[in-house]
């Protein structure tokens, strides 16, 4: 399996101050954070700065499975950029850039070596479209 970064984006309908704020406040996060309707984020933990950590809990809404998702901020700058680095080592990049008066998010990360590249992209994919649209419909 290739360790080559995968990448994903979306254009969110609304201006980056909005879009930056919707993706990194906690009382954000718990309401997109998952990638399909089965599933829900019921808990986010953030230390958001640079060596601060992240905690959000992802599970099945039937109760069947669950997992933290945990990282540490490597870098902040507002409102253009987060990354971070997970517990097992693999890095996230996060770019907000301001197109029109809309958003482009535009985020790059190392694939894990257990799922295949396209599970991987698709899931990232669904949570950030799920992120757009909890945005635009607030």
């Amino acid at each position: 399996m290739s360790s080559e970064k995968i990448t994903i984006e979306a254009i969110v309908n609304t201006d980056v101050a909005k879009t930056w704020q919707y993706y990194n406040q906690p009382q954000h996060i718990v309401n997109w954070n998952f990638a399909s309707e089965d599933w829900c984020c019921p808990k986010v933990e953030t230390d958001f700065m640079a060596g601060g950590k992240y905690l959000a809990r992802m599970e099945a809404k039937d109760g069947s499975f669950g997992f933290d998702f945990e990282a540490v901020f490597d870098e902040i700058l507002e409102p253009k950029k987060v990354a971070y680095t997970m517990t097992d080592g693999r890095k996230a990049e996060i770019k907000f850039k301001e197109v029109d008066g809309r958003t482009q998010v535009k985020i790059q990360f190392d694939p894990e070596q257990t799922n295949s590249r396209e599970l991987q992209q698709n899931g990232w994919q669904a949570i950030l479209n799920n992120f757009k649209k909890y945005v635009e419909s607030n």
